[in-house]
């Protein structure tokens, strides 16, 4: 078989675009920093929020957590997520917002769930879905949320409640810096935690 030299200059563009493709787009890092389970969600319910707030050490946002409260770390702050409705405070912390209303979960027993996403701009997770409800707290860079029904976007220092339960979805860092996000779960602790999925 014999190339001429277009083709051989055209098989290498496209190889070259392939690799650009996949250079451009790593994968977001996601790891758990903190989870729990639970038999009851509190009083409030459909209508719950993820209090965020800020505490000078995780002993004291431990201590402050209560049986709906998730302590953890995340970009050289302390955190506490506490699960309820709108508005309260924690002794002790400082309130960073109130992210909400959640769409509704029912389920036998429920797991409290917050990961960390990190990642270059283009970083992007597969398309995926969860058995209940998140909510995303940007720390820094630009986070987006892409499903059927169209795009969120959350920058730094913002947040947002996601999509319900079983809703395909894919999350990038969308900005023009490296992404560092909080992501809330309430979620049936009886299914697979994440699946994959498809678009319509």
């Amino acid at each position: 078989m014999k190339w001429s030299l277009f083709g051989i200059v055209a098989l290498a563009w496209g190889l070259f675009s392939l690799q650009s493709t996949a250079i451009a787009q790593p994968a977001l890092v996601v790891k758990t920093l903190t989870e729990r389970k639970v038999a009851v969600l509190p009083a409030g319910r459909p209508r719950l929020y993820w209090r965020v707030e800020n505490f000078p050490t995780l002993a004291q946002a431990q201590a402050a957590a209560g049986p709906m409260g998730l302590a953890a770390e995340s970009g050289g702050r302390v955190w506490l997520f506490t699960l309820g409705p709108a508005g309260g405070s924690s002794a002790g912390g400082t309130k960073v917002a109130d992210i909400g209303p959640l769409p509704a979960v029912v389920a036998r027993e429920y797991l409290l769930r917050i990961n960390e996403a990190s990642g270059a701009p283009g970083s992007i997770t597969t398309v995926h879905s969860h058995p209940g409800s998140e909510a995303f707290y940007v720390l820094s860079g630009e986070q987006t949320i892409r499903t059927a029904q169209g795009v969120i976007r959350v920058g730094t220092g913002k947040g947002e409640a996601g999509p319900g339960g079983g809703t395909a979805l894919q999350v990038s860092s969308s900005g023009s810096t490296g992404l560092l996000a909080l992501v809330m779960f309430v979620v049936d602790a009886t299914q697979p935690f994440s699946s994959p999925a498809t678009f319509p």
